[in-house]
């Protein structure tokens, strides 16, 4: 019986299965001579496994398999090739992965803080420090520290930014007499250092010096709300597109973005904000995370009908003003109220337009590190 079977005939049975396939689709490009020394094999092979001795077996297994190695042509740059298939392999799993699954994510402006960092610059007076702890700043915290000085009196001309392999974005500062290339975004660079097209620096004058943290790099879920419904207190990612409010204000070029903010709203909600307060329904809501952004501890200082000194929004824009979401529509709220563009301002997110519920920051190695909520 198959069970009683020695180990070894079982290894050898298989393998002159292989050798007889082997040369049935090999039979016709062989010459005659390789045929049938290998037809010689296979029946050595036959012979000692009827015979059922171990060591003729192994033997004959070896002779077997060095001629079916020498009837294969060799494989140039054999390392190469594998290491090209590896690496292959890896690339379409992680473009399957980012396709279907988990897309990587970046936290643009501070609209989501204390929960969620953008990108932010802060200007100092002091150089930066050592090289050791810069590199570790960069490394664990996201930081970027700049210290840049004008090489002789200048003018900017224009601030031009690239990003390369999507993640690593370089700003050039273009000046009448020279350039300075910066691992910094445009944006925080005009808002938080001021350099904006026709300032003057003398020679020898800061132009940029302090740190840029570079925001929370986040994994956001595409698939789960395949499966459920998104839920109130959700971090949920968006796109723009067919958001009118927004899409009016961004570069036709760059075309529809990714927002991410807090789901504060379901379809048939009746919504209304008396800071720090946000209702529902004409109560407080219970979710945790709503509580604790209205509680304006940590960091939080609850929710507001507009900014800090701009005018009201044009939703719920005063503490007894409502809205009432219409079917297939969700209300998303930043966490920074005072400092966040939301649906008081540009109205609802249609439901065809949700990408996926943020999951996990995964950079930088903050407090703020680990799932999300």
């Amino acid at each position: 019986m198959f069970f009683f079977t020695p180990r070894y005939l079982k290894e050898a049975k298989l393998y002159l299965q292989g050798a007889k396939k082997f040369l049935a689709y090999k039979r016709d490009i062989l010459a005659p001579s390789r045929v049938s020394e290998i037809e010689k094999g296979i029946e050595e092979l036959r012979s000692a496994m009827r015979r059922r001795d171990c060591e003729e077996v192994s033997k004959s297994m070896r002779h077997l398999d060095d001629l079916i190695g020498k009837s294969v042509p060799p494989v140039k740059n054999a390392g190469l090739r594998e290491n090209i298939e590896v690496l292959v392999v890896a690339i379409v799993f992680a473009a399957g992965v980012k396709a279907y699954f988990l897309q990587p994510f970046r936290i643009p402006t501070g609209s989501m803080q204390p929960t969620l960092y953008g990108i932010v610059g802060v200007p100092t007076e002091t150089s930066p420090p050592n090289l050791l702890v810069r590199a570790f700043d960069l490394v664990v915290r996201g930081r970027h520290h700049l210290d840049l000085r004008a090489k002789e009196e200048d003018v900017v001309v224009n601030l031009e930014e690239k990003t390369y392999l999507n993640f690593f974005t370089f700003t050039k500062i273009i000046g009448r007499r020279h350039s300075y290339t910066v691992f910094a975004p445009r944006d925080p660079l005009i808002r938080y250092f001021r350099i904006l097209p026709g300032r003057e620096y003398a020679a020898g004058e800061v132009i940029a010096r302090g740190h840029i943290n570079t925001g929370d790099q986040i994994f956001v879920n595409k698939v789960v709300y395949n499966f459920i419904k998104p839920s109130l207190g959700d971090v949920f990612v968006f796109k723009t597109t067919g958001i009118r409010e927004i899409e009016a204000g961004l570069d036709p070029e760059m075309g529809s973005q990714h927002y991410i903010k807090r789901l504060t709203g379901m379809p048939g909600d009746t919504l209304r904000i008396d800071p720090p307060n946000l209702f529902i329904d004409g109560k407080t809501p219970a979710q945790i995370m709503l509580q604790r952004v209205m509680s304006m501890k940590d960091g939080y200082q609850g929710y507001s009908n507009g900014g800090q000194s701009g005018p009201p929004f044009r939703y719920l824009g005063t503490p007894t003003a409502t809205f009432t979401l219409p079917p297939r529509s969700y209300f998303a709220l930043g966490d920074n109220s005072y400092h966040s563009r939301d649906s008081r301002d540009w109205g609802v997110v249609p439901e065809r337009n949700v990408a996926g519920k943020g999951f996990l920051v995964y950079w930088p190695f903050s407090s703020r590190w680990g799932l999300i909520r």
